[in-house]
């Protein structure tokens, strides 16, 4: 059995305006194992995208823990969280988020350039990874020059160029046709099988949490539990 690499426990994320309080997420707790594809899913409002930005150290908790690959996230400083994001974790955004004056392969690279690798590493491991999701042939393409499935493929490379433990997504499909949307969950199926990358996915399409090999339903910022 693989181990655990995220362990959520009562995580609760509440947000203030003046005397009002609302509870986001309440008295959530997951684990995640390493190599598993897991889905988030939920009404609109549920606070799926809530929980995954906690997970991802994209946001802190109000209340509670969260332990990734052993480490206790919610007590890290700033710069230590920051380098932890780096090293350790990736991000696709239904954005794609690209450099416009980049190449595919130069955004692909920053990445890697950012932790201060030598450029003929962080080249090589941007080629191989564009390659991988089956953009070796649009490496010297801009942006505007590449369809929003090829863009997001680039993200794709770009958030997997450090090799993270885990890549979270969060409605990577949202801005997609339904072909494109279809490749970009074959591709998280097949880099999870390959090379086993640990995934959690936020998607409101069912066809596409079903690829995953687990569902975790929010509703009202806790776990739906009648729903498996």
């Amino acid at each position: 059995m693989n181990k655990v690499i995220i362990s959520a426990k009562k995580v609760e994320r509440i947000y203030s305006n003046g005397i009002v309080r609302t509870y986001a997420l309440k008295d959530v707790s997951v684990d995640i194992q390493q190599g598993e594809f897991v889905a988030i899913m939920g009404p609109s409002g549920s606070g799926k995208s809530t929980l995954l930005h906690q997970l991802g150290l994209l946001d802190n908790p109000t209340n509670g823990s969260i332990l990734i690959d052993g480490e206790d996230v919610v007590q890290l400083s700033d710069d230590t969280r920051t380098r932890f994001r780096l090293e350790k974790l990736g991000y696709v955004f239904q954005s794609y988020n690209l450099i416009p004056e980049l190449t595919a392969l130069e955004n692909v690279y920053i990445t890697p350039m950012a932790r201060g690798m030598p450029e003929e590493e962080y080249t090589a491991k941007a080629k191989e990874m564009l390659t991988k999701v089956g953009l070796g042939d649009r490496m010297d393409h801009y942006p505007s020059e590449l369809s929003g499935g090829q863009q997001q493929r680039v993200s794709i490379a770009r958030a997997l160029v450090n090799k993270p433990k885990i890549l979270f997504a969060d409605e990577p499909t949202a801005n997609l046709d339904s072909d494109s949307s279809a490749d970009t969950i074959r591709l998280f199926r097949q880099l999870n099988k390959e090379i086993g990358q640990t995934i959690v996915m936020v998607t409101h399409e069912e066809n596409e949490g079903k690829q995953a090999d687990r569902i975790i339903w929010i509703k009202d910022g806790i776990i739906d539990k009648a729903k498996k």
